[in-house]
């Protein structure tokens, strides 16, 4: 596991004190939005708070993480990551086994978004989108749905 935070059944595992409240993301002289990890991870844990509830109790052995970038640089535009078995190819078998991961990507996230309320907009999308992923549902139906 690399630094950072990670989020558990949808909640942040936090060092003591209190979230400081979000700046205003800006744009830096190479055109990229600033939002710190701090600041973005918040987003991210945001984002699982607002998944209903009956949904985050049948999330099972799930781990949710924020990296910087994607490994492979071809990946460049990925916004999120669900690696794991769905729990619709889950079967007795499944036992024992490290937790699925759901990795949303800052970098992608912020080039491809114009402002802050861009950006809490796509981590709600990516958010639910990889959790979509952890319920067995596929890009094409999520793309029908809206969460492509």
């Amino acid at each position: 596991m690399r630094a950072g935070r990670d989020v558990w059944a949808g909640r942040v595992a936090r060092a003591a004190g209190a979230a400081r409240p979000f700046r205003p993301a800006v744009r830096d002289n190479g055109g990229v939005l600033e939002m710190t990890r701090e600041e973005f991870e918040e987003l991210v844990s945001l984002a699982l708070d607002r998944v209903p509830p009956e949904l985050m109790r049948l999330m099972d052995n799930v781990a949710v993480f924020v990296e910087e970038e994607p490994e492979d640089p071809e990946d460049r535009e990925l916004l999120g990551l669900y690696e794991g078995t769905p729990l619709t190819e889950r079967g007795e078998w499944y036992a024992g086994v490290l937790p699925d991961r759901i990795t949303i990507y800052r970098g992608p996230t912020l080039r491809m978004c114009e402002t802050r309320e861009d950006v809490v907009a796509e981590t709600e999308i990516t958010v639910v989108h990889e959790i979509a992923h952890h319920f067995g549902i596929d890009d094409e139906r999520l793309h029908e749905l809206g969460y492509g």
